[in-house]
């Protein structure tokens, strides 16, 4: 029996995704976990594999077209299936036979016309349409930030579906405002953009934000400005943990090496789950507490950062942790994560030790409840039992959310992190 192949997530936060290079045309053959496609999303490239075997019957999106999450790219199903319905119901632009979608066809006999956002029809109104305007949810949310009203902004979409790219050729040239209607109703005014504009020098350079660094702007912005931080910082004795990683590695192969990072994401996930508020989200007028603990791991690729996701990290040997780690870390810098790779983190580690950082502190990864900022374990003057002495530590900092927890709940949280990273046996057992 046919069925759709749809546009996977990356990440929680994203919405939509803009269809690359089709690896399979349609009447090829395919099998589970064949490469269709490559799908583009704010931060990644990666392979879309197949969920199912068959034929490709159909291509309903085309190269370059932005697409939400959960919508249809194709259909797979047996070679010569009768797929007339689901093509009708599928939506965007066969490479079958399909007959365009209204809007598309008044689209190629009058673009002008077409460029203009389409209005639901009478009763039809629903979340894609919550103003009477078809919009993806990007393009909804980037005209709120910039207090944007969509009904004035051309959508190049399909059926008029106003697009982000859309939004911004709006907030790069804005049309003027009508004298008219400014008079009849003044309290409607034209919006003006949330952000000033900032003029550029005549000695400096402007460069582009690439779509990653958009996204990175966005949460981040989205964070600090919604999230009530606050901040735990612990000293943590490391000379055990790095004894213990030294003897775990002396008897690996140079592949399967353990890292101090490996060490403190089982320890983070060990402690998670005593304290089941800083594993949590905040879900308005609820708290969703996660009955997995699957930590994150911030990672640098180029252009900005992407976090990976260890799965059932607290159950997890230190050696799979590690095996996963390097895995999904190759595949981050080299564009080609898979979507387990990057979903269902419940709680951040951000490492930058690597980076002989001694101490930071990082912003909360919404809709976390808390991230950790590690830095580097270092020999330090130290002083033990009343002399001084030569000691390792490491530095780690808790962002913890308001809402969800409190400062002795954080403090109680840091304080068996450090027992357990001091006490590293508990990581094998």
């Amino acid at each position: 029996m046919a069925e759709f192949i749809k546009m996977p997530t990356l990440g929680f936060d994203m919405e939509e995704g803009t269809m690359g290079t089709w690896l399979k045309q349609v009447g090829d053959s395919v099998q589970k976990g064949d490469v269709l496609a490559e799908i583009e999303s704010d931060k990644v490239t990666q392979e879309l594999t197949a969920r199912a075997e068959g034929t490709l019957l159909a291509q309903l999106v085309n190269t370059g077209d932005l697409v939400p999450v959960g919508d249809n790219l194709g259909i797979i199903g047996a070679e010569g299936e009768d797929i007339s319905g689901m093509v009708g119901n599928g939506g965007g632009s066969s490479k079958s036979a399909a007959a365009p979608e209204p809007a598309e066809a008044q689209a190629e006999a009058a673009p002008a016309e077409a460029a203009k956002a389409a209005p639901a029809p009478a009763g039809e109104l629903n979340a894609e349409f919550p103003d009477g305007v078809k919009a993806t949810p990007v393009a909804r949310r980037m005209a709120e930030e910039h207090a944007v009203d969509l009904s004035r902004v051309g959508g190049s979409g399909p059926g008029g579906r106003v697009r982000k790219v859309d939004v911004e050729a709006y907030l790069e040239n804005p049309p003027a405002a009508a004298p008219v209607a400014a008079a009849a109703a003044p309290a409607q005014a034209a919006p003006q953009p949330a952000m000033a504009s900032v003029p550029t020098p005549a000695t400096a350079t402007e460069k582009p934000l690439t779509r990653m660094r958009q996204a990175i702007a966005r949460r981040m912005t989205e964070s600090k400005t919604t999230v009530p931080h606050f901040y735990v910082t612990t000293e943590i004795d490391m000379a055990a943990a790095l004894n213990l990683r030294k003897q775990i590695n002396n008897a690996l192969p140079a592949e399967q090496k353990v890292s101090v990072n490996d060490l403190v994401v089982k320890a983070t996930a060990l402690a998670l789950r005593q304290y089941p508020n800083i594993n949590a989200s905040f879900g308005g007028d609820k708290i969703i507490l996660h009955n997995e603990i699957n930590v994150g791991t911030a990672v640098a690729v180029e252009g900005g950062l992407l976090t990976i996701v260890q799965k059932g990290s607290d159950g997890s040997s230190i050696s799979k942790i590690a095996q996963d780690h390097k895995e999904m870390i190759a595949r981050a810098r080299d564009g080609k994560v898979k979507p387990e790779d990057v979903e269902g983190a419940t709680f951040t580690v951000s490492n930058l030790g690597a980076f002989e950082v001694d101490h930071f502190v990082a912003i909360i990864n919404p809709p976390h409840a808390a991230i950790l900022a590690v830095g580097s374990a270092k020999q330090v003057p130290v002083v033990v039992n009343g002399e001084l002495t030569i000691g390792t530590r490491m530095k780690a900092t808790l962002s913890a959310d308001h809402r969800v927890t409190d400062g002795a709940e954080a403090a109680q949280y840091m304080q068996t992190l450090k027992g357990i990273l001091e006490d590293p046996l508990r990581l094998l057992i």
